[in-house]
């Protein structure tokens, strides 16, 4: 799956990205899985809401993975 970035935006928030691709119903709700540590960025796990998401970055939770796109 791939989300795309808004135009003139260089990235986008991990919380936002996986509410943007679905995978969670609000930012407390991916706030509390990424803190659990169940999701990885770029193959390693990430527990920062907060991460900055770049094109060409990949995020995975569960088993969906999520390719950032311009």
């Amino acid at each position: 799956m791939n989300i795309h970035l808004r135009e003139g935006e260089s990235f986008i928030r991990l919380g936002q990205a996986m509410k943007k691709a679905g995978l969670a119903d609000s930012g407390a709700a991916a706030g509390i899985v990424i803190s659990n540590g169940a999701v990885s960025v770029n193959g390693e796990v990430e527990t920062r809401r907060g991460r900055k998401l770049y094109p060409g970055d990949a995020f995975v939770f569960e088993d969906t993975s999520v390719l950032v796109v311009q």
